[in-house]
């Protein structure tokens, strides 16, 4: 499979290259990420709470610290946060056996449940925009979803 992108080096014209396709991926990240996170309005949860949810329930359980530092806020923020979701019993605190003094906050039942209807809500609308490709560009897709992955995971 031949790409516009296959001889890229570190030249100028080179640079050039890796430019735009950082645009290219930027847009089509910010755009799929618009494009299906309707489906979180369904939880009537404002989005910095669900993010932080989200965290506890694939990440797993954390201390605000942690939490805090996943989620780039202040310490004071993802404590008012987590006592939003507490009181709505969507985490729990539990004494950290690590730490007698610090806490370790995990998801509840019904917050596992919410998250993983959202996502099966996002997978939905994902697999909606898919139906509309062809089945060359869903190979191409399916290739590359490894690299998208690789480049995600990475700091």
């Amino acid at each position: 499979m031949s790409s516009r992108f296959a001889d890229v080096k570190r030249t100028p014209s080179g640079e050039a290259v890796r430019h735009a396709l950082a645009d290219m991926l930027h847009r089509g990240a910010i755009g799929l990420l618009r494009g299906i996170k309707v489906a979180d309005q369904e939880t009537g949860i404002s989005p910095p709470r669900l993010s932080a949810l989200s965290v506890l329930v694939f990440a797993g359980p954390q201390s605000l610290a942690s939490l805090a530092a996943a989620e780039g806020v202040k310490p004071p923020t993802m404590s008012k946060l987590i006592a939003e979701l507490e009181a709505a019993s969507l985490v729990q605190k539990s004494p950290d056996p690590e730490d007698g003094r610090g806490l370790i906050i995990s998801a509840t039942t019904k917050g596992r449940k919410i998250m993983l209807q959202g996502r099966d809500r996002r997978l939905a609308l994902l697999r909606e925009r898919l139906d509309g490709l062809s089945q060359r560009e869903i190979a191409r897709l399916d290739a590359a979803a490894p690299i998208l992955l690789k480049l995600a995971q990475r700091p």
